[in-house]
This record gives structure tokens, C-alpha cells and sequence, in this order.
């Protein structure tokens, strides 16, 4: 990573990291002269520039420039937190004695404090560089310009595309510095950028709306605005004159970009939160099979560019590459130092959440495309898009609004809307049949499209 201190600058941010860890050692150092037997603290700013078109013309032209010092008190195992947007003298002091005043009168939490000096980052393990930082050196105009390409490569690619949402553009940086009075040290400077477009096909009451996004690191790896344009309109277009089907229990494809729901809804079950507060199907789940046999997951929290890369996570801890899930069976909890105390166990480095999942099965072919899925599909729904938020993690009741396609003989047949797809993730997750090889990331999340052998469809 460039060196902030003659680079920031032309990097666009404000301070330094030099500045970043002086305000830490300040915050620390306050802290301890109030007498505070552990304390944490992270510095952070993050600028960016957003910009939106609709139909040609520019809509909006968004510059953001955030800053925020945090910081933690512990008075034994009662704790006390604060946060200040101003860096000023006066004002840190401000703040660490506002985070102490809170932990004075916070009931002590026998699980409370900063992790254990054996799990946090080594000094080595926080310089990893992941590069994950990619400034883009982009204005208003340059951006407005990269928007209205992506938009005009979807009205003009057919006539039946007859109005649009809009597109946008957006490049964002951030970086910042960690430290607490148990040694660890460490930060870095990050980017993510996107471009996205959504469509509207028909007229009347036929009108559909999609769209697409590309959202990376680098903006050099950003698709082009005219594939995006273009892909967001065919899928609009696929999506005229939709369909109602009848009430049924079919097999159900899902989209790779939908599938990641399904592991993100795993990651919600075995994550700290939820088991230590009983509210999670998959309570006690650690050593046994959950998904079907044939699953694996694993986590790369170092994988280069990576959208869910870090070297430690939001607490100092450091991360690692492992095996979630294994032939079906779970490998592993997401912990943090808290979650991880409360359920009498070590933290696995996930303050903060999962870092680069990848959902994978042992069946799949180089050649199972989404073609192929589909053909395995056979008759059934294939699923595009969800709606709603029906998942109740405590029992694993799962009932979502879907649009998609029906499919007949493997082979798409009409496209559909307005139908629920319902049942249970315990049982879902043992009934995935097959993982496609055209896998997608959505964030942090890997996985190819996802067959389940059958769900209750409650349509027309």
C-alpha cells in the first residue's frame, strides 16, 4: 500500500496514516491516565464521489466525506463506548471521558473485553497486503458520461425497452487505523466502486423492471457500461408478459445472484448472535451434517481484491482460511471474542462478519452451466428475484415472494411473477440436489446457481 504521508493528497483523503495512528496512541494513552483498564480505539475517513442519470440526463451529484474516531472503555468488565467526529485535542479528550463515564455505570458482563493477546493479529499478519486498494480518479462529468453509456446501451438495445430507473456510478475509498492497550496495531486503506442500470420493458399493465451492476476493487475490472446496459435489458425483456402458475411442489432452481441468500442466511444461523441467544435453528449444529452431503463451504479471508478480504477482523483478531462446511457437515461457527466467550468457545476472527465464502458442490461439472442446471431442473420454477423478508431463523420457516421463469421439459417456458416460494431451511439446505459451475459473487459470497429438489409453490 502507498505511503499516505506523501500521497494522500492525490489518494484524496484528508489525513495521513501517520495522523491516524497518533490520534489512537492519544485516544489510548487518554484513557489510561483516566485510569481505564483496557481500551480500544479506531480512527476512520472515507470519501467518494456517487453520481445518477436518468433518460440522458444528470440527476445527481453526490460528494461524501466521512470521518469517525471510536473508542472503548473498560473498567473491569463493565464497558463504555463513544464516538466523535472531531479529531481535536479537545475533543478526544471529550470523548474518552464520555466512553468512561459510560462503563462507571454499565453493569459488569462477566464475558466483556478485548480479545485475548494470542488471537489478535501479529504485527506481520496486520501488514498483509490483500489489494484491496484501487483509488479511481474519476469526476462528475467523466462519471455522468460512463452512466449514460450504461443506460443508453439498455434503451436502445430494443424498442420494447420504453423507459428507465436510471444508472449510476459510484467510487468510494476509505481507510483507517485500529489499536488497543493490548498491543494490536493495524490498518489500511480500502475502494469499492460500481456501476449499475435498471431498465423498464413494456407498457401498461405489461411494464417489467431489472437491472444489473457491475462492483469491484479495481475499477479497471468493472465490466463495461455497455455489456451492463445490455444484460440488464435483455433480463427486463425476458421478463414480459409474466404469468401466474398454479399452486404446486415442484423442484426450485435459484439464480447463482439469489442463491447467495441461501448461504447468507446460513452464515446468520451459525453466527455467534444467534447461537448464544438461542435464536437459530442451527443451535448445537457444530460436528453435525446440515447441508447435503455433497456441500462444501470454504472462506478465504485473503484472497486478493477480495470484497470480504481483511487481515484481521474488526476487533484485531486474526483471520485464516478454513472449511465451513465439509461434506455437509459444519467445520466451524462465525465468533467473535464476545459470542465466542458467551458459548464457552475461541473466537474464529469474525467480528465484523464472513470474508470471502465460497459454496460449492462435488458434483458439479465443468460443463454445468446455466443451461444445464436448467435441463437438470426439468419442470419447476427457476428463480430469479425474491421479495420480502420471510425467514425466521429461530425455527427455519422460509416463505419468500419470487418472480422468475417456469420451466417445462428443461427448457424455459414463460416467464412468472407473483408467486411464494415456501419451506424450511433445515430441510432446503439437506435438499440441495445440485451447485452450478457458473458461480457469482454477491458481495462476499461465491456460489453458482442452486437446484433444491422440491419447495411449496402458492401461486394463482
Amino acid at each position: 500500500m502507498p505511503t499516505m504521508t506523501t500521497t494522500r493528497a492525490e489518494q484524496g483523503f484528508a489525513y495521513s496514516q501517520e495522523q491516524f495512528q497518533q490520534i489512537v496512541e492519544d485516544t489510548l494513552g487518554l484513557a489510561r491516565k483516566l485510569g481505564a483498564t483496557d481500551a480500544g480505539a479506531e480512527v476512520s475517513e472515507g470519501v467518494g464521489l456517487s453520481v445518477s442519470v436518468r433518460k440522458g440526463e444528470l440527476e445527481n451529484v453526490e460528494r461524501n466525506r466521512d470521518k469517525s474516531l471510536g473508542v472503548s472503555v473498560y473498567l473491569g468488565q463493565r464497558r463504555g463506548n463513544a464516538s466523535t467526529s472531531d479529531f481535536s485535542p479537545a475533543a478526544l479528550r471529550q470523548t474518552v471521558q464520555a466512553a468512561y463515564d459510560i462503563a462507571r455505570f454499565t453493569a459488569e458482563d462477566p464475558v466483556a473485553g478485548l480479545p485475548e493477546p494470542d488471537d489478535q493479529a501479529s504485527p506481520e499478519e496486520a501488514r498483509r497486503d490483500l489489494d484491496l486498494f484501487h483509488p479511481w480518479a474519476i469526476d462528475a462529468a467523466a462519471a455522468a458520461e460512463l452512466a449514460r453509456r450504461c443506460e443508453d446501451a439498455a434503451l436502445t438495445l430494443d424498442r420494447r425497452i420504453t423507459n428507465s430507473e436510471g444508472a449510476g456510478v459510484s467510487a468510494q475509498q476509505a481507510h483507517f487505523w485500529a489499536g488497543n492497550s493490548r498491543g494490536f496495531r493495524g490498518g489500511y486503506a480500502s475502494s469499492r466502486h460500481y456501476l449499475s442500470v435498471s431498465p423498464i420493458a413494456g407498457r401498461g399493465k405489461d411494464m417489467q423492471r431489472d437491472g444489473w451492476y457491475t462492483s469491484m476493487r479495481d475499477a479497471a475490472d468493472l465490466a463495461s457500461p455497455e455489456i451492463v446496459g445490455r444484460y440488464a435489458a435483455a433480463r427486463a425483456l425476458a421478463r414480459l408478459k409474466s404469468r401466474r402458475v398454479p399452486t404446486a411442489e415442484v423442484p426450485v432452481l435459484f439464480e447463482s445472484t439469489v442463491a447467495a441468500g441461501l448461504l447468507g442466511a446460513y452464515v446468520q444461523a451459525t453466527s455467534g448472535g444467534s447461537l448464544y441467544r438461542k435464536a437459530s435453528f442451527l443451535v448445537g449444529s457444530l460436528g453435525q451434517p446440515v447441508l447435503a452431503s455433497h456441500v462444501d463451504i470454504e472462506e478465504n479471508p485473503h484472497e486478493l481484491k477480495g470484497k470480504g478480504s481483511a487481515p484481521f477482523d474488526d476487533e484485531g483478531v486474526h483471520t485464516r482460511p478454513r472449511k465451513v462446511v465439509l461434506g455437509g457437515v459444519v467445520q466451524g461457527y462465525f465468533l467473535s471474542s464476545y459470542s465466542a466467550r458467551k458459548l464457552g468457545m475461541k473466537t474464529t476472527g469474525h467480528a465484523g462478519g464472513s470474508q470471502n465464502l465460497r459454496m460449492s458442490s462435488r458434483l458439479t461439472q465443468p460443463g454445468d452451466d446455466l443451461d444445464a442446471m436448467i435441463r437438470k431442473l426439468g419442470r419447476g420454477l427457476f428463480v430469479t428475484e425474491l421479495m420480502g423478508q420471510g425467514v425466521n431463523y429461530v425455527t427455519g420457516d422460509y416463505s419468500r415472494g419470487a418472480a422468475g421463469f417456469w420451466v417445462e421439459n428443461g427448457r424455459i417456458a414463460y416467464p412468472v411473477t407473483e408467486v411464494t416460494i415456501a419451506g424450511n431451511l433445515r430441510d432446503m439446505f439437506k435438499d440441495i440436489a445440485a451447485i452450478g459451475s457458473d458461480a457469482y459473487t454477491q458481495g462476499s459470497k461465491t456460489v453458482g446457481s442452486m437446484l433444491l429438489g422440491h419447495m411449496k409453490l402458492a401461486g394463482s
